[in-house]
């Protein structure tokens, strides 16, 4: 619901939302009438939202399951309870005799009964259980929608006069009141699950998470590290102490060895002057001795043997760290051999894109000289058909020579489509810029939309549409997306890809007027399909067009009424083959006070759409009852009288002679016709 003026102001405490009601009940205005001295000229209402997060209750868990429940209580999303308070101080209902108002007040209370009549209206339909609440006929019954019917509590006051003179406002007071108690509400208590808080709170612990291994990893290589060194310098420590130890052993055995032959000699010596029994036992106790020290130097040799083939064993374990650490030398220069040829590629692509940001840099300025020249045409030379703006602004771009048309298609030979579009992803925004005009300068020959599309071009526009902020890429971009809108099959690409979600969100960031009319082009050209009419207004087309009306320029204007046409032609035509039925979607979503507001202005673009546009709306019965509310019916008199065009006076003439209600209107409001 639009309200014009009013706040929404975030309350902290009972002492600032006192002075907020302080605040709103000095804004209320009042006059003064015959019937009282203060009449409230407005209604006041006061709606606050409160908003509590609820801790939920811990189940019992046993302690063997500690590690399951903390993670299921870190999963579990806090529960959030609503609420709203709805306030309302009714003006009270008068009439113009008794209170004499007259001139802008005599206005305000025709406004103040009119809302009161609606919610009477709302109160009779849920008393009498209608099927349909006619909620959407004021502002102030959409607003109580909930405080009637719904799902709130609600508490009536009214409030009478003890004059016999009031005894007729005071007896319908009363029978309000009473039809109103007859309303029931079924109260809710709305409770809801804040995602949010718990999708931050785990992106928390998952950052944290990934800090920590991240730690753990780097500790677990340094430690890695400095377990091999310590493991080499061991190796070569024990191979230093086990080489001197099998030295010293064997000098040793070696001196001890010659030390026992020469005394074995001496010993021989003195026992050749003995006798021969002594002699022999001598000889034998030698022979003895003799063997025992082979016995010891076999069992040397063998200590050797086995000390060298440890040696041999150690070497080899040598020799294959050696042979790994010059496989890891080979794959080191492998990898910087492929850095450097890398480097090269990379050095390679940076001078083709220098290349093509000076081909783009020469297009965009003929680009640019080129659209200047039209907007000095100004805006009275925009041809009035239902073509999109970039189809105009084609037309004209053919009329001024072939040089620029020259230029695009040279670069299109040259770097190719898939270059081009690949630049639109481009991290420079002067390239993305130059890009995106070439790309809609592209998309201005129908020979080549074809091509964009199959190769990824809508959706890259579309992709670039929501992610940049550029106002210049929004427009060029926006117009090539118009341009593509002309084709029936484009046009349910665009939608499938939420064409209409960014376009809407474009229009709303957008300041420029040209941004802004390319926008409006493109929603324009989605209109004029019937298959997607419920999906359009669904996404928010509608309600876009209505809300890119407030910039207020002419050109703007005139695509926004091409669009509203383009919908009330298609509509029109469904409604006659009998594929839809009820009132029409522009009329609910308030198109309709738009449309009558312009249907006289003084821009000739604007009120041939417009016209045509209601003669549309009133070819269909439904529409009839909220077209005479409107004043749409004055307008449809003045059409079938004075729109230069034969073929729309024509079907404005033949809906108001072939309709009931208009004809009915006309008599109460006694036009001659």
């Amino acid at each position: 619901v639009s309200l014009p003026g009013a706040t929404l102001v975030e309350i902290r405490d009972q002492q600032s939302f006192l002075e907020l009601l302080r605040l709103g009940e000095a804004h209320r205005h009042a006059a003064n009438t015959k019937l009282n001295t203060e009449s409230s000229r407005s209604h006041a209402l006061l709606m606050v939202h409160v908003k509590r997060t609820v801790k939920g209750r811990e189940p019992a868990h046993s302690s063997d399951s500690g590690n399951s429940t903390s993670m299921a209580r870190s999963l579990r999303p806090p529960l959030v309870r609503k609420g709203k308070l709805v306030v309302v101080d009714l003006a009270g209902s008068e009439r113009i005799d008794k209170s004499g108002s007259d001139g802008h007040t005599r206005e305000e209370a025709k406004s103040i009964n009119l809302s009161l009549s609606a919610l009477g209206k709302c109160i009779n339909a849920l008393a009498e259980n209608s099927a349909h609440v006619p909620v959407r006929d004021s502002k102030l019954t959409r607003l109580l929608r909930d405080s009637f019917g719904g799902t709130a509590r609600t508490s009536l006051v009214i409030t009478v006069g003890p004059s016999p003179r009031h005894r007729g406002e005071t007896a319908s007071t009363i029978m309000f009141g009473q039809r109103a108690m007859k309303v029931e509400n079924m109260l809710k208590l709305k409770e809801e699950f804040d995602y949010k808080s718990l999708a931050r709170r785990l992106d928390i612990q998952l950052d944290k998470l990934i800090m920590e291994h991240e730690r753990k990893q780097k500790a677990f290589e340094v430690e890695i590290e400095r377990i091999t060194a310590e493991a080499q310098n061991r190796i070569s420590e024990a191979e230093r102490n086990y080489a001197d130890a099998v030295e010293e052993e064997r000098l040793k055995y070696q001196k001890d060895y010659m030390e026992s032959i020469k005394k074995l000699e001496e010993k021989w010596m003195m026992n050749q002057q003995n006798q021969g029994n002594e002699r022999k036992e001598q000889m034998v106790h030698i022979a003895e001795e003799v063997a025992e020290v082979k016995k010891l130097l076999s069992k040397e040799t063998s200590l050797r043997k086995a000390a060298e083939e440890e040696v041999d064993n150690l070497k080899s374990q040598l020799a294959q760290l050696k042979m790994s650490e010059a496989s890891a030398n080979s794959e080191i220069l492998k990898l910087r051999k492929m850095v450097e040829d890398e480097v090269c590629q990379k050095e390679k692509l940076e001078g083709e894109i220098s290349m093509l940001q000076s081909q783009l840099l020469h297009l965009s300025f003929e680009a640019d000289e080129t659209r200047r020249r039209l907007d000095r045409g100004g805006p009275g030379k925009v041809p009035g058909g239902l073509d999109s703006p970039v189809s105009q602004v084609r037309s004209q771009l053919k009329d001024s020579g072939n040089g620029e048309k020259a230029s695009v298609a040279k670069l299109f030979e040259q770097v190719g489509l898939q270059k081009i579009l690949s630049l639109l992803e481009a991290e420079d925004a002067d390239v993305r810029i130059h890009a995106v005009k070439v790309v809609a300068n592209l998309a201005a020959e129908e020979t080549n939309q074809q091509k964009i599309v199959e190769a990824g071009g809508l959706k890259s526009l579309l992709m670039l549409l929501g992610s940049s902020e550029d106002e210049t890429i929004h427009r060029v971009a926006a117009g090539a997306i118009a341009n593509l809108a002309m084709n029936e099959k484009n046009q349910e690409l665009i939608m499938s890809q939420g064409g209409i979600s960014l376009l809407s969100t474009t229009a709303s960031h957008a300041k420029d007027p040209q941004t802004l009319r390319m926008v409006a082009g493109a929603i324009a050209n989605l209109c004029g399909n019937d298959k997607l009419q419920t999906k359009l207004r669904g996404e928010g087309g509608i309600k876009a067009l209505l809300e890119i009306v407030k910039c207020g320029h002419p050109d703007v204007l005139a695509q926004v009424a091409r669009g509203i046409a383009n919908f009330a032609k298609c509509e029109s035509r469904a409604s006659t083959q009998g594929s839809k039925t009820g009132r029409s979607l522009l009329i609910e979503d308030g198109a309709l006070p738009w449309i009558v507001q312009n249907a006289n202005s003084d821009a000739s673009p604007i009120r041939r759409h417009i016209e045509l546009a209601l003669c549309h709306l009133a070819q269909h019965e439904v529409n009839a009852k909220d077209m005479i509310s409107e004043g749409a019916l004055w307008e449809l008199v003045r059409i079938s009288q004075d729109c230069p065009r034969e073929d729309i006076r024509t079907l404005a003439h033949r809906t108001l002679a072939s309709s009931p209600d208009f004809i009915a209107g006309l008599k109460r409001l006694q036009i001659d016709y």
